[in-house]
């Protein structure tokens, strides 16, 4: 039974980055690639045991060995994207990054051979079976595993945030969807997904987490793909809320504030703080904004009593956390946007160009 325990949170301070890509052709369009990229070709070391393939073929994942600090993180995410561009590379195939492929159309992709994705094909149907999307999750050290729950829980509120900062997915299947974010509307018709409840402790977290293995409600822990969780192997807080990106300045932006906001409130879970307890119904309501809107987001402030701009917002946080990564995500713009432009200025070849890394 892959459950992981409490004694994998011991350490705070580490990061790793987890990234979602399309392998696609030199058109940039989407291309079965993953089988011989992942499995037939001996990848660059670096991507050694951290290179692999999600649901559809031209979906690859990379993992970024585990840093101690963030200019290591910074280091290393720049070493994994770099052996990968050069892998795909090597052997035919380019890598874009968003949270959709514009281009791609599921009915028209092939799906992994994996038993796993099968498995998971055979129990959820069709949301899994259109499920062409790709995220960024983030993973920062904590040494407690009852806080990393707490954390877990408080973070819940600061997704919004992210979720609109990072929107880069506003096409799929061939059609604007009018989203900024529409991987996240997507990634949620999947069970398990989306905003947690609370939970105690995490002796509660714990035995959710072994009911719904032991009652085969998913097959192993890694299928609650909720927005934020406490990873019981890595003894980590991941926080799964992004999309994909092409820009690395735009992820390492993120893992700063998430990073920032893990150390502020292991801080205040430290010094006895209790948990805000806000309703998933107002929290569900700010990331529908934030997927709707992306960086045009006016988001229910923390008192429920009104909403405040995105951009208010980001400059509340980099004051209150010393950060100033999300603030040039801010000030450059959306990759929705982006996006968008793109294709109405250039065409489709000029939006395929603009998500391609290298």
């Amino acid at each position: 039974m892959d459950l992981g325990s409490r004694e994998a949170f011991d350490r705070s301070g580490t990061f790793g980055i987890e990234e979602e890509f399309f392998v696609v052709d030199a058109e940039g369009r989407p291309v079965s690639g993953t089988d011989e990229l992942v499995y037939e070709r001996e990848p660059p070391s670096i991507l050694e045991g951290r290179l692999d393939h999600e649901l559809f073929k031209f979906v690859i994942e990379t993992q970024t060995p585990v840093a101690e600090s963030f200019s290591e993180a910074a280091d290393l995410l720049s070493e994994v994207r770099e052996a990968l561009v050069e892998h795909a590379t090597a052997h035919g195939y380019r890598i874009a990054g968003a949270g959709l492929h514009p281009a791609a159309k599921w009915r028209e992709l092939e799906h992994a051979e994996k038993s796993r994705y099968r498995a998971q094909l055979d129990r959820i149907q069709y949301p899994q079976h259109r499920n062409t999307t790709a995220g960024l999750h983030l993973h920062l050290g904590v040494d407690d595993a009852d806080k990393a729950v707490w954390i877990a829980n408080e973070l819940r509120w600061y997704l919004p945030i992210l979720l609109a900062l990072s929107a880069n997915s506003p096409f799929w299947n061939g059609f604007d969807t009018g989203l900024a974010s529409a991987r996240a509307k997507i990634f949620e018709g999947l069970p398990n997904t989306g905003m947690p409840t609370t939970f105690a402790d995490f002796e509660e977290f714990e035995r959710f987490e072994r009911t719904m293995v032991e009652t085969g409600s998913i097959n192993d822990r890694g299928e609650l793909w909720y927005d934020v969780r406490p990873h019981t192997t890595h003894g980590t807080v991941e926080i799964r809320t992004p999309d994909g990106q092409a820009d690395p300045d735009r992820v390492l932006a993120l893992l700063e504030y998430a990073d920032a906001l893990v150390e502020d409130l292991g801080e205040r879970y430290d010094d006895g703080e209790a948990g805000s307890g806000h309703r998933c119904e107002l929290l569900d309501e700010n990331k529908w904004r934030a997927m709707r809107y992306g960086h045009d987001a006016a988001l229910l402030d923390r008192d429920w009593e009104g909403t405040v701009p995105l951009g208010e917002l980001v400059d509340r946080e980099c004051e209150r956390l010393g950060v100033s990564g999300i603030a040039s995500v801010y000030d450059g713009g959306s990759g929705a946007a982006l996006q968008r432009r793109r294709l109405a200025e250039g065409g489709p070849d000029a939006l395929r160009e603009c998500l391609l890394l290298g």
